[in-house]
């Protein structure tokens, strides 16, 4: 398995990011390929996961060994592929997760893109008590206040990307149509409106 790939973020897409390896470029599946955007033509270490079935070879990237640990957990639950895993993830809540996870509230995981009662169900009964060892170490909590940078370029353009980035992450049009008039006065960055669309998706 690849550990980890270190190279130069050169492209950023809805779906995936390419890192370049002394001029290879690998195509890396993320959580969240917008929060690269400021690795953009610097060295990055991306901790990776290689998927493979039968009919898919996919790399996927993440920023800390933890996220990529839980990752590879919830590929374990029935019912849970890397597409759901990615949107768990990208919400940038891992210790609520947990949490709902060890408190057996299906309530807080059917927000979840793919997740219905019987997966949320699953992940209870296969997880709980198996993740607190992840908690100490998780990523920063992604939905942590910060002050959001005000960009000078088209903002509209880097909500259509968060938009999109949303859709890949399995959220229905209209769950999105919901939170975009709330998004719509903003100046952020791609990164922060998907950061602030999830919060508000997930309320």
């Amino acid at each position: 398995m690849i550990e980890f790939i270190n190279g130069k973020v050169d492209y950023i897409s809805p779906a995936f990011i390419v890192i370049d390896v002394s001029g290879v470029g690998y195509q890396i599946v993320t959580p969240n390929p917008f929060l690269f955007q400021k690795y953009v033509n610097e060295m990055v270490k991306v901790y990776t996961y290689q998927y493979v079935r039968e009919d898919v070879i996919a790399l996927y990237g993440f920023e800390t060994r933890q996220e990529r640990t839980l990752f590879m957990k919830l590929l374990n639950v029935s019912g849970i592929g890397p597409k759901g895993a990615l949107a768990i993830l990208a919400a940038g809540q891992p210790n609520a997760v947990v949490q709902a996870i060890e408190d057996e509230n299906e309530k807080f995981l059917l927000k979840f893109p793919g997740v219905g009662k019987k997966t949320a169900r699953q992940m209870i009964l296969d997880l709980k008590g198996k993740l607190n060892d992840l908690l100490p170490e998780l990523m920063p909590d992604l939905f942590e206040p910060e002050k959001f940078i005000a960009v000078t370029t088209m903002y509209t353009h880097e909500l259509e990307e968060a938009m999109e980035a949303l859709k890949v992450l399995g959220y229905a049009e209209k769950e999105i149509d919901k939170v975009v008039p709330q998004l719509q006065n903003e100046q952020l960055t791609t990164d922060q409106y998907i950061k602030k669309a999830l919060q508000l998706l997930l309320r």
